[in-house]
């Protein structure tokens, strides 16, 4: 076996699970899952009309490259919602289709990193458990930083040294952050572009969460975006994921895409035709759509702006919390114990939330998700509404 294999952490949710053994929560009332990022409102039935349409195309292999048509959608939408210029971005050349970018940013390292040298990951710290595991099948060692609230719970990468980002193969963002919401701003990552560019490093940023957010002419800057705005039209070293999972409602469509420098991209796509993961044609059809439509995903934006709305205002009296920068999570700052406070929740309140410390790990004495809570406001609007009623409660006769 693989011995690197040992090296990997229970995930979060076996955590969380292991968290509540024993407990007993009152049987007189419904759960509720504040813990997982999976978007339950509807995902728009246009979606699953293209796959039903074109349930036809079973009978064929897709390509690994996918389809001329799906990567025209992504390109024209990454045009248009990240201003790039037209000649710069190209669907044969710069755009590769994904089952979801959980599996790409998996796949992303261990066809990158260069094994026959020492070679460090960084990371946010809290970060996607992926990145972690990620690095160390790839035969490298995860580098954390820690994104705190005296940093606007974004990493400080003026800390990094100059040795550090030497010996940097691979720099994982996440912006919007998971958990903490955080969105780096489009000077810091010219930076980090620049810096790339000095010490050759790639930098992939996750951009999963970029679709929501609360000011319509104020949307969340993206990597490739910060990349043209310095001129660098071939978008070196810079590589996005995206997805439909939390933009389009449609978690189990399992679709995405990665986008940029046209090297690596074209690297990554024979790696991708060994992996053999190619996307499933209906779901091509669909994702093509769903990629030229914005008013479902405005629609959405809506509905989220309503959740934090009403979290924010039941749990105010009670808790430090603050509207995240973008993204679907609270990040909670907990009176006790991130732990204690989670068992509590389900065995007292019978809800689910997800403790920070399950998100982060030790560096230099501090782990940044202790006495944290990430709640994902994913539930209908009721729910959520109860679920955060039944928090308030819990801390006001903690």
């Amino acid at each position: 076996m693989n011995p690197d294999l040992a090296r990997l952490q229970p995930y979060p949710f076996q955590k969380l699970a292991d968290l509540k053994a024993g407990c007993h929560p009152p049987p007189d009332i419904d759960p509720i899952l504040l813990s997982i990022g999976e978007p339950k409102d509807p995902t728009p039935a246009f979606i699953a009309e293209e796959v039903i349409t074109h349930l036809n195309k079973l009978a064929q292999y897709p390509v690994t490259r996918g389809d001329d048509t799906l990567r025209e959608s992504i390109s024209q939408w990454l045009i248009r919602r990240f201003q790039l210029p037209q000649n710069s971005l190209t669907p044969a050349r710069h755009v590769l289709p994904v089952n979801g970018t959980r599996e790409a940013l998996f796949a992303f390292a261990q066809a990158v990193v260069d094994r026959t040298d020492p070679a460090l990951v960084i990371m946010p710290n809290p970060f996607y458990q992926i990145y972690e595991g990620a690095a160390y099948l790839a035969g490298a060692e995860p580098h954390y930083l820690n994104c705190l609230e005296e940093n606007g719970y974004l990493p400080d990468f003026d800390q990094v040294s100059p040795d550090t980002w030497d010996q940097c193969q691979l720099l994982y963002l996440c912006s919007p952050g998971n958990p903490t919401g955080a969105v780096i701003p489009g000077k810091q990552l010219q930076a980090l572009i620049q810096l790339a560019q000095k010490h050759d490093f790639i930098i992939a940023s996750d951009e999963c969460y970029s679709e929501i957010y609360w000011d319509e002419d104020n949307p969340p800057p993206g990597l490739l975006q910060a990349a043209a705005d310095l001129g660098l039209s071939d978008y070196r070293r810079c590589v996005v994921f995206h997805s439909l999972s939390k933009r389009s409602n449609a978690p189990g469509l399992r679709s995405g895409f990665v986008a940029g420098d046209a090297e690596i991209i074209q690297k990554f796509h024979t790696y991708r035709t060994y992996h053999g993961c190619a996307m499933s044609p209906p779901y091509q059809a669909a994702s093509s759509k769903a990629w030229q439509d914005e008013a479902h995903v405005e629609k959405n934006r809506e509905a989220y702006r309503q959740k934090f709305a009403a979290a924010i205002e039941l749990l105010s009296p009670v808790l430090d919390v603050r509207l995240p920068d973008a993204g679907f999570y609270l990040w909670l700052k907990t009176p006790v114990n991130d732990v204690d406070f989670a068992r509590a929740l389900y065995d007292r309140y019978y809800i689910t939330v997800l403790p920070g410390s399950f998100l982060s790990r030790d560096v230099e004495g501090i782990n940044p998700g202790n006495n944290h809570v990430r709640l994902a406001l994913v539930a209908p609007l009721d729910e959520c509404i109860e679920g955060v009623k039944r928090i308030r409660n819990c801390v006001e006769h903690w």
